[in-house]
């Protein structure tokens, strides 16, 4: 099969396009014809190197799939050849006590598709557990079907379940432009929230407004914390959507209000923060980590999007060949949205 790997690290030259072995399956596996492939940092991560991290070369990146499985080795409901299929991003042992009571991105082996263990889908196929497909319906086309997985059930999780959002308080989401911040944005509204955003040029700002942001601040040229206080009459926002990391943290917990809840999933300018801890206690503030999702929290969300109630935002599509070109639009930030891979 063609696929992209990289067998150093480096920057997106090291990334080729070239012959690769077809996956083997496994008792309980399904092997997927990949159609499409968006991208996420991750990926940007892996191919750059990771401190103490082993990757595995040459290394295939991708979590985010969709496309029809050609090939079964599992038996049970979900896993007929020909079905079209977006795929649950993150892979988990199964059976241990996290994944039995639903909490399978607790499972000490829970990891994203591509990142070490299990080759991604930067490919013509890939394989994944059964229970790590999920049927799409004829009219989600497989580009949205693969921009939507990772990045909706990353925000889901946060907003949801880890901020336990309530209808009619306000939310600000950082980066609007990138995956986790537009599908924040659409959440967020969709279950009752005033939304504000930030994002690092006017089109981007006039993005996050079109997706239904009430008001955005350009974090290049504008105080993030200053600029929400004054939006929301000096009382700040009930959850912020962190996931920049240094760069942004010292605002992003200036920006909330007496019982607020900070829920970070990333760290992309630098993971060493520091916080006064006075503010901490006296505005009774939370500071919630997030991690991905459950395969639980994946099927409910999707609902919404088959529905047409969200929709993932592409910003552009490339063949898979061009996935270094993609890749530097990515590291560049100047994309509004997801980056998709055809296959």
């Amino acid at each position: 099969m063609k696929a992209v790997r990289f067998h150093q690290h480096g920057g997106p030259e090291v990334l080729r396009y070239e012959d690769a072995p077809e996956p083997e399956l496994n008792a309980g596996e399904v092997l997927v014809r990949v159609r499409a492939c968006a991208l996420n940092f991750l990926d940007v991560w892996e191919r750059r190197g990771l401190e103490r991290v082993a990757i595995p070369l040459p290394h295939i990146s991708g979590s985010d799939v969709a496309g029809e499985i050609v090939a079964s080795a599992a038996r049970g409901a979900g896993a007929a050849v020909g079905q079209r299929v977006m795929l649950q991003p993150g892979i988990s042992c199964g059976h241990c006590a996290a994944c039995l009571s639903g909490r399978d991105n607790e499972c000490l082996e829970f990891e994203a598709l591509g990142y070490r263990i299990h080759p991604g889908g930067y490919a013509e196929y890939v394989k994944v557990p059964r229970q790590n497909v999920i049927s799409i319906p004829d009219h989600i086309d497989f580009a949205a079907a693969a921009a939507f997985p990772l990045t909706f059930l990353t925000a889901w999780h946060m907003l949801m379940t880890r901020a336990r959002l309530k209808r009619g308080e306000d939310v600000l989401v950082l980066a609007a432009g990138s995956g986790v911040g537009q599908a924040a944005i659409q959440i967020a509204i969709l279950h009752g929230a005033r939304v504000f955003a930030t994002a690092g040029s006017e089109p981007k700002l006039e993005r996050a407004r079109r997706l239904g942001a009430v008001g955005v601040i350009d974090h290049h040229t504008q105080d993030v914390a200053r600029e929400i206080m004054r939006l929301t009459d000096r009382r700040g926002v009930d959850v912020v959507i962190e996931h920049v990391g240094d760069a942004t943290w010292e605002k992003s917990v200036r920006s909330l209000a007496r019982g607020g809840r900070l829920v970070t999933c990333g760290a992309t300018t630098g993971a060493h923060v520091g916080i006064d801890l006075r503010a901490l206690f006296a505005k009774q503030l939370s500071l919630l980590g997030s991690y991905m999702g459950t395969k639980g929290e994946l099927l409910t969300v999707a609902r919404f999007f088959f529905a047409g109630q969200l929709e993932p935002v592409i910003d552009r599509t490339f063949p898979l060949a061009e996935a270094a070109e993609a890749q530097r639009r990515l590291e560049a930030s100047e994309h509004f949205g997801k980056l998709v891979l055809e296959v």
